[in-house]
């Protein structure tokens, strides 16, 4: 297992377990038996490909593209698009996209903001006259 605390100049290619305090300034790619945990902030875009693992609890500057064969959970803060291109992408309550999510092929899990459901049914009991 390698973990970093400072700045990475450049793109990392992560094919360990591989967990960043710090930043990148340039793109992240995961492959085959990769794990990366993103505590920091990557200021370009994250591509996770066949076989790798990837927990975002940090920030990403750009876009998240997620394999065939691939596992993403998004718990911090993107800029950017989410593209699932077949694998499964599960965003976190508590995280944030400024882009969009889309869904080509795999599976997208988006769990509801806690009290979604309670605020959904007072809307509707405000909109039937019902307080």
């Amino acid at each position: 297992m390698r973990e970093e605390r400072g700045q990475v100049a450049g793109d990392v290619l992560v094919y360990e377990e591989y967990t960043l305090w710090g930043s990148v300034g340039g793109n992240v790619r995961v492959i085959e038996r990769g794990k990366f945990y993103l505590r920091g902030a990557v200021y370009g875009n994250v591509e996770v490909e066949y076989g790798g693992r990837c927990h975002i609890f940090g920030r990403v500057a750009g876009k998240l593209t997620i394999h065939r064969g691939a596992k993403v959970i998004h718990s911090g803060v993107l800029a950017g698009d989410a593209v699932n291109l077949g694998g499964r992408l599960y965003v976190d309550h508590a995280a944030q996209i400024h882009g969009d999510v889309i869904t080509k092929k795999g599976e997208t899990t988006i769990q509801p903001k806690p009290g979604a459901s309670a605020r959904r049914d007072m809307d509707r009991r405000r909109e039937r006259g019902r307080d």
